[in-house]
């Protein structure tokens, strides 16, 4: 069986963040930048807390068969549930979307480079 990937976005609004909390959110900004969002492993996490509550989590996870994708998004909330809950950060309205890379239709260039082509 070939291993699947999986990228998950966990989405979701800061509630009553107090001051200290917003202003610690505020100061490390530059490193959640949405321009330096990626997938990973681990969870990286964006937001514009100037702009408005949001926040993104992106997730990257893997899985052998198809159904495996509802078990990563569950680990992926989890997570991103966890990270606010350490930091004391409220939340709600918290939402997912998971995609399966082997299932994503390819790319003019991938298409390409698939047929051997330039």
């Amino acid at each position: 069986m070939t291993a699947r990937t999986f990228r998950i976005l966990v989405r979701g609004e800061f509630d009553g963040l107090g001051p200290e909390q917003r202003a610690e959110l505020l100061a490390r900004a530059a490193e959640h930048d949405v321009l330096r969002a990626a997938f990973t492993r681990e969870g990286h996490l964006s937001y514009d807390i100037a702009a408005r509550p949001a926040f993104a989590f992106r997730f990257l996870d893997s899985g052998e068969a198809e159904e495996d994708i509802l078990e990563a998004t569950e680990r992926a909330e989890s997570a991103a549930k966890r990270w606010l809950t350490e930091r004391g950060y409220g939340f709600k309205k918290l939402r997912s979307q998971a995609e399966d890379l082997s299932q994503a239709p390819l790319g003019k260039r991938q298409r390409r480079a698939a047929r051997g082509g330039r």
